[in-house]
């Protein structure tokens, strides 16, 4: 005769967090995997003023900005390994390092 196992509470718990994991996983893992380069024309883009690279800034829109502000150097920005970069404020692409947009903040 088989004994029968008996589920404890322990046992759902560990299940029922295997089972949570993974479509979590899934989920930021496809958001973190399919960031496309954001387009100029993008309308976020547009309202923020945001340009590929800081040199093509209008200076006269925008009188705030400096030379020295660009993207691989604002609080919002993480670098990837091709020069471009992930942004909080643009959720879903990523952004030129040497771009710009008027959330620029100095990274510390």
């Amino acid at each position: 005769m088989r004994k029968r196992h008996k589920l404890s509470r322990r046992d759902l718990v560990k299940g029922g967090v295997g089972a949570m994991t993974i479509p979590l996983l899934t989920i930021l893992g496809e958001q973190a995997w399919s960031a496309e380069r954001i387009s100029e024309s993008h309308p976020t883009a547009v309202a923020l003023g945001y340009v590929h690279d800081g040199e093509d800034v209008d200076g006269a829109q925008n009188p705030t900005f400096t030379p020295d502000q660009r993207c691989d150097n604002c609080v919002q920005y993480a670098a990837t390994s091709d020069g471009w970069g992930t942004c909080n404020i643009f959720p879903g692409f990523e952004v030129a390092g040497p771009g710009w947009c008027k959330v620029w903040v100095v990274k510390t």
